[in-house]
C-alpha cells in the first residue's frame, strides 16, 4: 500500500509536470502564431514598400527585422519540438506509473483473497478442533464410566479384596484375568467331576 501511495504521488507529480508542459506548449504556439502574423505583416509592408520604391532605409530595417523574426520563429519551433518530445516522455512515464499502480492493486487483491481463504480454513480448522475436543471429552467420560463399572464388577466378586488406592489399567486387567482364570479352572474341575 505504501508503494502504491508512492507511485500515485509520482503519478500526480508527472501529470502536473505534463499539464505545465502542455501549457507552455500552448503559450509557445500562441507566440509562434503572433510572430508569424508579425512576419506576414512585415512581408506585406515590405512588398508595399518595394512597390513604391520608397523609404529604402525603412526597407533595410524591415528586412533585418524580418530575418530576426524568422530566426526567432525557427528557435520557437525548435523549442516547441523539444516540448513535444518532453510531453511524449512524460506521457510514457505516466502510462508506466499507471501500469505499476494497477499491478500493485492486482497483487494486493490477490493477497487479500489468499488471506481470506486462509482465514476461512483457519476458522474451519478451529471448528473441527472444537468438535474433536467435545467428542474426545465425551469419549473420555464414557471410558471413565466404563472403566469404573469394570472395576466395580471385578472387585465385587466373592473373595476379591477391594482396592485400597486408585488402580492402573494394568492392575484392573490383571484382576480381571485372575477372575477369568479362576472361573476356567473351576469349570474344568466341575467338568472333570462330571458336574454340569
Amino acid at each position: 500500500t505504501g508503494a502504491i501511495s508512492s507511485l500515485q504521488r509520482q503519478l500526480e507529480i508527472q501529470e502536473s509536470q505534463l499539464r505545465r508542459t502542455k501549457s507552455e506548449k500552448e503559450s509557445l504556439q500562441k507566440q509562434l502564431r503572433e510572430r508569424e502574423n508579425q512576419l506576414q505583416a512585415m512581408s506585406t509592408k515590405f512588398c508595399s514598400l518595394r512597390e513604391e520604391r520608397k523609404h529604402e532605409d525603412m526597407m533595410a530595417a524591415a528586412e533585418k527585422e524580418n530575418c530576426s523574426l524568422r530566426q526567432l520563429v525557427t528557435e520557437q519551433e525548435s523549442k516547441l519540438a523539444e516540448q513535444n518530445k518532453l510531453i511524449d516522455e512524460l506521457q510514457g512515464t505516466v502510462s508506466q506509473l499507471q501500469a505499476e499502480v494497477l499491478t500493485g492493486r492486482y497483487h494486493i487483491q490477490k493477497q487479500q483473497q489468499a488471506q481470506e481463504v486462509i482465514q476461512s480454513q483457519a476458522e474451519m480448522l478451529q471448528h473441527r478442533e472444537l468438535q474433536t475436543r467435545v467428542a474426545l471429552e465425551c469419549l473420555s467420560s464414557r471410558f471413565e464410566r466404563y472403566r469404573s463399572k469394570i472395576i466395580q464388577v471385578t472387585f465385587s466378586a466373592a473373595g476379591v479384596r477391594p482396592p485400597q488406592a486408585e488402580l492402573t489399567d494394568e492392575e484392573v486387567l490383571e484382576a480381571m484375568q485372575k477372575i477369568i482364570n479362576e472361573r476356567v479352572e473351576f469349570h474344568q474341575m466341575l467338568k472333570q467331576k462330571g458336574i454340569k
